[in-house]
């Protein structure tokens, strides 16, 4: 069973019971229709109240059964919704904490809704690609009317019921802190011999001029939906509502758009990212039960960009955090920076002002090791160099109380090695935070050879706190983002060689839906920070061929943004990338230096290049399990690295793709120059070969 059933004299109280968010799963689905029948075929019951246990009324759709046949067995949310808003006696819904999705759409079923403030009311289908498909475009206008309606199915955000009492959605909204069963009883007893009794579905919308405002919704829509069909598709579904006269049509309208929308590749891709984020922190050998270590404090060496960001986000989630620095001049700068982020937030009304100075009094700095001894967590975040990490872990090996959890922001170097700096090396871990730090979601946790467990958990769960996505990877150079990123720019300086210019692959790759493409990315994050990998790889890797294109441009001091030159130029104050007449001179002279003559590239050839080198590494990281699972590739992806979410992540793309196409787009490109670079990964070949993806 996952729901309970009790009478309460002359009410029928059915709470479901689905933990955690009472998801509308076939079992709860079931039990509640057996419940109202039950309470039906009770003459001393005389109503019912639905409501549900522990932390919610109900989240709606059971994530369990996405893409399983169950969804679609009888009794289905339809069905049930039809159950309770057809019966015979009164049926309230008492909703607390929690009313999405078909959650709120068994609400609206309901003949009557009372609730308690502070609960999240929302249809949040939109985030992953559909519309509500269980009438919840066309019962809540009838309620909330058009305006409201269409900026909760658009945005998909909540809304709390405080926000909403005084509407037709709420019957009644009690006070904060009441017995919401006991109220909810009381209620129904009231309106226990009311009839007709009333059903949303009779009502009509009300709006004084629907059909300007729906062609004024279309285009505000249109032109912010980008890439996704789901945002139009909710207007027209809400406003199937206002011009079909019979609501069955209405109702089928609706639901045609949704089946429709499930098949779309925009809507598998965000359901795959929904489903990976929540995989994300599950460790096969780490089970939830895992002791987790106390993260009351907290301590950032280095005050430098990414630093600053770091303790940014210990402070956002009201945990002190001390900075440490070795000069007073950087630590200043540091501390400066910080304020100026936190003012530009308050600025965009993204923080209230008194929250400022509270944050910014989590955060202090210091010159002394010693000041930061007791702190539960210490991240490093000094240059990317092992010298230098190698003098920082000895010293924190030093001072650091027994205990404290010790971890790099490396994005790049041997966390084994890091290690072994020390006499503690159960305690290290990686945390690669990702610039700019206080606003990328991505968090790469990695798990050293001698990493505790314990330690492991502990940081699944401070990402969880700090708002990250906490992706586990194992150790090697790169782990997966950079390692990946790798073969990714090779491919970007190859194609410059070749015959391309920088803003023809940065074009190509953005309009395939990356946020940034590789040579603007660089720009941003530095030119002499690849410089300084790819000085370090000749001498440990030195078979690997790299084109000579972007050491070139380094020579030149041209670093990116913050030399104001870089594969483009920058004016001063100006973060826009303008075209370069002296890179390209130097990009077409440095084929004609090799003997290369260059060429016509097209567009998805430049896309394919990139993509599939991202593919081919990450099957290669899977095999050898850095990587835990597909989606977790994904999901750094995603978060991290600007791909484009309507896509799913270069592995969910691949599979999209179909990788017996991806191998033989590989199989082309061996053909060409630097055709080494192209050699399959075997997982790829032989899921190509057996007709499977990496995703199952």
């Amino acid at each position: 069973m996952s729901a309970d059933y009790q009478v309460h004299g002359d009410v029928a109280v059915i709470t479901l019971n689905n933990p955690p968010v009472n998801g509308l799963g076939l079992a709860t689905r079931s039990a509640a229709v057996d419940g109202v029948h039950r309470a039906e075929a009770d003459h001393a019951v005389r109503a019912i109240v639905i409501t549900g246990a522990g932390k919610a009324f109900s989240g709606g759709a059971d994530i369990r059964e996405f893409n399983s046949p169950k969804a679609l067995t009888e009794p289905t949310l339809h069905s049930l919704i039809r159950v309770v808003e057809n019966a015979s006696k009164p049926v309230v819904a008492a909703i607390h904490s929690v009313a999405m999705g078909g959650g709120l759409e068994l609400a609206l079923g309901c003949h009557y809704r009372v609730a308690l403030p502070g609960a999240q009311i929302a249809l949040p289908e939109v985030k992953l690609g559909l519309l509500p498909g269980a009438g919840g475009t066309q019962r809540l206008p009838r309620l909330l009317g058009l305006d409201t309606t269409l900026d909760m199915v658009v945005s998909g955000a909540p809304v709390l019921s405080d926000k909403l009492a005084g509407t037709a959605l709420f019957d009644e909204m009690f006070a904060a802190g009441a017995d919401l069963v006991g109220a909810a009883v009381g209620f129904a007893r009231k309106v226990a011999d009311v009839r007709p009794l009333p059903k949303v579905r009779d009502r009509k919308v009300e709006h004084p001029d629907p059909a300007a405002f729906l062609q004024s919704s279309r285009a505000t829509v249109k032109a912010m939906a980008g890439p996704f069909p789901a945002p139009l598709a909710c207007v027209e579904a809400v406003a199937a509502s206002v011009t079909m006269e019979d609501f069955e049509e209405g109702l089928k309208f609706e639901r045609e758009r949704f089946l429709h929308l499930m098949q779309t590749p925009e809507s598998k891709a965000l359901r795959h990212a929904f489903m990976a984020e929540r995989a994300a922190g599950k460790v096969p050998d780490v089970p939830s039960e895992t002791p987790v270590r106390s993260i009351a404090s907290a301590a950032v060496v280095g005050a430098g960009t990414m630093g600053g960001g770091i303790a940014m986000n210990f402070a956002n989630a009201g945990i002190p955090v001390t900075i440490l620095e070795t000069q007073q001049e950087a630590l200043d700068k540091g501390l400066a920076t910080i304020r100026k982020n936190y003012e530009n937030t308050v600025r965009k009304g993204k923080l209230a002002p008194e929250k400022l100075e509270q944050r910014l009094g989590l955060i202090r700095g210091t010159l002394s090791y010693a000041e930061i001894a007791a702190a539960d967590i210490v991240i490093e975040a000094v240059f990317e160099d092992m010298g230098v990490k190698e003098a920082v872990f000895r010293e924190l090996d030093r001072v650091m109380k027994p205990g404290a959890i010790l971890a790099s922001n490396t994005s790049t170097l041997d966390l084994d090695r890091i290690a072994g700096f020390t006499g503690r090396p159960q305690d290290v871990i990686g945390l690669h935070f990702f610039s700019p730090a206080n606003v990328m979601k991505l968090l790469e946790i990695v798990r050293g050879r001698r990493t505790g467990k314990d330690v492991l958990a502990t940081a699944l769960a401070l990402s969880k706190k700090i708002r990250k996505t906490g992706v586990v990877a194992g150790v090697c150079d790169g782990f997966i983002g950079n390692r990946m990123l790798e073969q990714y720019l090779r491919q970007a300086y190859f194609l410059l060689d070749e015959g391309a210019l920088p803003q023809q692959v940065d074009h190509a790759i953005e309009r395939f839906g990356f946020a940034m493409g590789p040579f603007r990315m660089s720009d941003l994050a530095g030119n002499d920070i690849g410089w300084y990998i790819r000085k370090r790889r000749a001498i440990e890797s030195p078979a690997i061929a790299y084109s000579k294109t972007a050491d070139l441009l380094c020579e030149q001091g041209r670093f990116g943004q913050k030399t104001g030159a870089g594969w483009y130029d920058y004016q001063a104050g100006e973060r826009k990338a303008r075209p370069s007449p002296v890179v390209d001179d130097m990009i077409v002279q440095h084929s004609a230096d090799i003997g290369l003559a260059r060429r016509e590239i097209s567009d998805q050839e430049i896309v394919e290049r990139l993509v599939f080198a991202l593919v081919n590494e990450g099957a290669k990281i899977l095999e050898e399990g850095i990587a835990l699972r597909a989606s977790d590739i994904d999901m750094v992806y995603l978060t991290g690295y600007g791909f484009p979410l309507h896509r799913g992540g270069p592995m969910f793309y691949a599979d999209t793709v179909g990788l017996p196409k991806v191998l033989a787009a590989m199989e082309q490109y061996a053909r060409g120059r630097h055709g080494e670079a192209w050699k399959p990964a075997p997982l790829l070949a032989r899921l190509a070969a057996e007709g499977k993806g990496f995703n199952g």
